[in-house]
């Protein structure tokens, strides 16, 4: 099962165009603020959404218009969520009716999406003026699109991979927003995914599905689950492998290669949390069930404890067997390992529940690197977990304090 790592993105599958222009949504000039991404033709659609009660108009007609699992289109914005606005709705269907105008397509084969301020007004003329230029940009490369996702993002975030399914090449590809407000069970994350690969919407979306519960819902940045998050797939089948239509081996194929782009993506998510410094994985092993192993390690990666602490390079274990111990995960603490591992090392804190004597200079050292794994060990099974978040930093604060000015 070789699933090679590829240049391109979205738009390394098979007839995938994308863009992103400024339209005049945000106020910098310099900041695009609108993307489009097109298949060639009508593709397999699926997509997952935010659990929070309080969900962005884009989301309500996004669902709708693959509600018969196809789309062929997706458009978003930055700068404005369009949630808790009595015209969301309205303005989302507006968009899909724009975009899809000017691709000659229905508007119900368009995808809906929107980041950004909640409970601002979306003013549609922009968009409206913008689409001309959107879609004489569109090309193949996703730099663009990738950037005008972007909220309080750093860096773009993109991946695409190679894969085989009956001997015929596909191709599959991701880019993401996502830099605060991320929480597990979905977050202020936009993920959008394409693929040439030919698969039913009823197995696109049974592996989407499955797919989330162990990568965007493991994420956590800081505590808080958005109104906007949606991550959405589209499949094109323009590879011409024979169509994936039940589980087996070529399911999968497709099964690995959509969780090496997703875990890629997470881990870009989770590196480029607000003011954060450092990357941080959990990894729990050896508990009774997946659950246990799940809750536990989501636990760690929500500590702000832990993750102030994590910020000063300091070995406050304590912080880890504490997180786990109130998080309601079905283990023996008595039995728990803790280990810090980076680049610069690995240093082992607990065993068994109890600290040991441990080198406080090779923890700093360990601590000091961008990227930290924290392992967690127990004695009560073979299920495994991990989960993604970052250290907890004064710039956090300061992004957060005047975010919506």
């Amino acid at each position: 099962m070789d699933i090679k790592i590829i240049e391109g993105g979205i738009t390394a599958p098979k007839g995938f165009r994308a863009s992103g222009v400024h339209c005049g949504i945000r106020k910098s000039r310099t900041k695009r603020d609108l993307a489009l991404i097109v298949s060639e033709k009508r593709a397999a659609a699926a997509a997952v959404y935010t659990t929070n009660l309080v969900k962005g108009a884009p989301l309500t007609v996004t669902k709708d218009h693959i509600a018969d699992g196809y789309a062929q289109a997706v458009i978003c914005n930055s700068g404005n969520a369009n949630t808790c606005n009595a015209d969301g709705i309205e303005v989302a269907e507006k968009m899909a009716a724009l975009a899809g105008e000017a691709l000659g397509i229905p508007a119900e084969d368009v995808i809906v999406a929107s980041t950004g301020v909640i409970g601002q007004r979306l003013d549609i003329s922009p968009i409206a003026a913008g689409i001309p230029a959107l879609t004489a940009a569109l090309g193949d490369t996703c730099e663009e699109a990738a950037e005008a996702i972007m909220t309080t993002d750093t860096v773009m975030k993109s991946v695409a991979v190679s894969f085989e399914i009956g001997g015929v090449e596909c191709r599959m590809g991701g880019i993401a927003k996502g830099s605060g407000m991320i929480h597990p069970n979905m977050a202020t994350m936009l993920v959008f995914l394409t693929t040439d690969c030919a698969i039913a919407p009823e197995m696109l979306k049974k592996a989407l599905s499955a797919d989330v519960k162990n990568t965007f819902n493991m994420v956590s940045v800081d505590g808080d689950t958005s109104t906007n998050d949606m991550v959405s797939v589209l499949a094109n089948g323009l590879a011409g492998n024979e169509p994936i239509t039940a589980e087996g081996e070529e399911f999968g194929v497709f099964m690995k290669a959509l969780n090496t782009i997703t875990v890629h993506l997470c881990r870009a998510i989770a590196a480029d949390g607000e003011g954060a410094t450092k990357l941080l994985e959990c990894r729990v092993t050896g508990a009774k069930d997946e659950a246990a192993a799940k809750t536990a390690a989501k636990s760690v990666i929500c500590s702000s404890l832990l993750k102030a602490a994590m910020f000063g390079a300091d070995a406050n274990w304590g912080r880890v067997l504490c997180a786990v111990g109130y998080s309601g995960a079905d283990v023996d603490v008595t039995t728990a390992d803790v280990k810090f591992i980076s680049a610069a090392g690995e240093v082992a804190v607990c065993e068994n529940g109890a600290g040991i004597d441990f080198s406080e200079e090779l923890a700093k050292k360990v601590l000091s690197e961008d990227e930290i794994d924290i392992l967690v060990g127990f004695r009560d099974g073979d299920a495994s977990a991990a989960a993604w978040g970052c250290d907890l930093t004064y710039d956090y604060v300061k992004i957060n304090g005047d975010y919506r000015t």
